[in-house]
């Protein structure tokens, strides 16, 4: 297998075209490849600058989850924080996690910021958003997003080689007038679901008002989690 390392995004077009396969760590991937054969020709984007940056409101698809700190919101940071191990944390991907894996640990993360994604394809940049990037996998360059105003992340414990771990991710924005809006996303097992909800003065009702959403529609259990990680960013809100 030839890896290409382009340093530009003209550069990455043209092994695009030649058909290269893009990795990240390889984390996900490595075990089928020693199964069923190496590509000819992979690309990692470990050397492109657009993809990787971290800020406030900015993460490259190349970053390294272990590299993930307090320049991001907190929901993200503590979503790469529980993935996997400290090993798989120094090696896999933004990009490799969110387009590459079944589990996508930060995606919940990414949707409750209501994240853009900036793609690359053969002949073009372009920004798409989180549905159309799970669903059509195409080169993820980086994610974007407006800074909120608080934010949460909780993941069950979960026994090793068992079922996903329930993950429930909360963020409240705020636009220029002063109106504030949560979003919610829940993983259960692989399926992902998001909503949102005006804040209300009460917050017993924006929490009702979430619990009458589809995600109503989760096993209690995972009904009960999710209206206390809600109460608890709803306080958290409160104080800003």
């Amino acid at each position: 297998m030839l890896l290409r390392l382009p340093t530009s995004v003209s550069e990455a077009q043209e092994y695009l075209a030649q058909g290269a396969v893009p990795i990240g760590g390889a984390t996900l991937v490595w075990a089928g490849w020693q199964r069923d054969g190496f590509p000819e020709l992979a690309m990692s984007l470990r050397n492109l600058p657009e993809a990787n940056g971290i800020g406030r409101e900015t993460l490259g698809a190349a970053v390294l989850l272990h590299r993930i700190d307090e320049r991001v919101p907190e929901v993200l940071r503590r979503a790469a924080g529980t993935v996997g191990t400290g090993a798989v944390r120094r090696t896999a991907t933004v990009g490799g996690n969110i387009v590459g894996s079944t589990l996508r640990c930060l995606l919940p993360a990414a949707l409750v910021l209501d994240a853009r994604a900036t793609v690359l394809s053969q002949d073009r940049v372009f920004e798409t958003d989180l549905a159309e990037l799970v669903a059509k996998r195409p080169v993820l360059l980086s994610l974007s997003w407006d800074a909120p105003l608080v934010s949460g992340y909780r993941k069950l414990p979960a026994e090793a080689g068992g079922p996903p771990p329930l993950v429930v991710a909360t963020a409240v924005h705020a636009d220029a007038s002063g109106h504030r809006r949560l979003r919610v996303a829940v993983r259960d097992g692989y399926e992902v679901f998001s909503e949102s909800a005006d804040l209300s003065a009460d917050a017993g009702r924006t929490a009702d008002a979430v619990e009458a959403s589809a995600l109503g529609a989760l096993p209690a259990g995972a009904r009960a989690v999710l209206r206390e990680q809600v109460t608890e960013i709803l306080t958290r809100a409160a104080e800003h």
